[in-house]
């Protein structure tokens, strides 16, 4: 509506202050003037009143041309007066005059002032013009006030906000301009403060990944130095075979390192987006690593939007996964749930204990008793969430009643 417009308000309140100023001014100009003199008294030589009367408003207007005298010229009297000297005469407040008609009789024409009543202005009109002029800036200053201290909260609260404190929110009250500048202020300074944290988070993400990888470097590199030392002239095959393995460990290690630094960037291009048939892909990465596929999904195709190379190594991680710590062999279960393809990758290991089931999706985390020597950095799982998280599905894990673990990604189709 008009009325919420906060520049209409100021407009109604300058308005109202003028008007009821003017009304004032008015009545004080009214209360300080002189009455005007509506009553005249005649009196003779001897003092006695023989005639009084008022002004009255002519019927034709007060400029009317009054008729003459039924006697003609002749009877009208030639009047001489001289106001009577002093600011009170003989007969009380008021202008007198002496007039001397034509037959030579003296008369006494009075005009009796009104007396003065408790309404006066005491001061004066500029004093009374000073007294209302004080009564409109205090009558205007709440209304003012009212709508200027939104403003004035407004500013400290973003003064506030460009000092550091991102958490600082404005009160949204009002449907005006303050009050839809105030929602607007909220709205861009929630998504500053979630930017900041998600920076922030980046930041320590990656402090904890240099660290977490540093440690993780100086294994493979102590193995091959005091590989290289223990060799000699003439170096055997084991330890020409350890110091290969170390290598392609190092050289893996790297490799998710950089991938894991590239899924944290948000703004990294990691590839084309195009659509990926899951069937096909689980086929090929289930027979390189010798496990079983179990398709769920019917007569239709399972194809999801993704880069391909990302897909393919959330399933193959999954399933090196398995066959490190599994006992027997694993299973990989494509089914569809509604729009949304799901990926099962379950096996007949020890399975995950239920307080560590979120903990293995953190980098570098291995599960207690797990050692180097049984393969992996700690990186693979970690890869999985983050890949699933890009491409807007989930990955969690899950004990199987029969004995296992069982990992499962959500990815949607659409």
């Amino acid at each position: 509506m008009l009325l919420h417009k906060l520049y209409v308000r100021i407009w109604l309140a300058v308005v109202l202050a003028v008007a009821v100023l003017t009304l004032l001014v008015g009545w004080a100009w009214r209360m300080a003037a002189e009455p005007p003199l509506r009553e005249v008294v005649v009196r003779n030589q001897s003092g006695v009143v023989i005639g009084s009367g008022k002004a009255q408003p002519h019927p034709e207007g007060p400029h009317a041309q009054q008729p003459p005298p039924a006697g003609g010229t002749d009877d009208v009297a030639i009047v001489r007066g001289v106001p009577h000297p002093g600011p009170r005469g003989r007969f009380g407040e008021g202008p007198e005059f002496e007039v001397l008609m034509q037959d030579g009789q003296t008369m006494h024409l009075h005009l009796p002032r009104r007396p003065a009543t408790n309404w006066r202005a005491p001061f004066g009109f500029l004093w009374s013009l000073a007294l209302v002029a004080v009564a409109v800036a205090l009558g205007t200053y709440p209304i003012v006030r009212r709508l200027t201290r939104r403003l004035e909260t407004l500013q400290h609260s973003v003064q506030q906000w460009g000092d550091g404190n991102l958490s600082i929110r404005v009160a949204e009250s009002g449907n005006d301009e303050v009050g839809f500048l105030a929602k607007r202020f909220n709205r861009a300074a929630q998504q500053v403060e979630a930017l900041v944290k998600a920076r922030d988070a980046l930041l320590a993400s990656q402090k904890s990944l240099l660290a977490n990888a540093s440690h993780e470097l100086r294994s493979p590199l102590t193995r091959i130095r005091m590989g290289i030392e223990l060799m000699g002239d003439a170096p055997h095959a084991a330890a020409k075979d350890e110091i290969a393995r170390n290598i392609g460990e190092l050289d893996l290690l790297i490799d998710e390192i950089l991938l894991a630094s590239r899924l944290d960037a948000k703004e990294a291009d990691l590839g084309t987006v195009e659509p990926v048939d899951l069937v096909g892909l689980c086929a090929e990465e289930c027979a390189h690593t010798q496990t079983t596929l179990d398709v769920k999904t019917g007569e239709g195709e399972l194809v999801v939007p993704g880069v391909g190379k990302l897909l393919r190594r959330a399933v193959r991680n999954l399933l090196e996964n398995a066959s490190r710590y599994a006992t027997g062999d694993a299973t990989l279960i494509l089914t569809k749930d509604g729009q949304t393809a799901v990926i099962q990758v379950c096996d007949l290991g020890p399975g995950v204990p239920p307080a560590l089931q979120e903990r293995i999706f953190e980098p570098f985390y291995r599960l207690p008793g797990a050692s180097e020597r049984d393969g992996g950095v700690g990186l693979g799982l970690a890869l999985v969430k983050s890949i699933a998280q890009r491409h807007g599905g989930n990955v969690c894990c899950r004990n199987r009643p029969e004995g296992g673990a069982c990992f499962e990604i959500r990815f949607p189709m659409a």
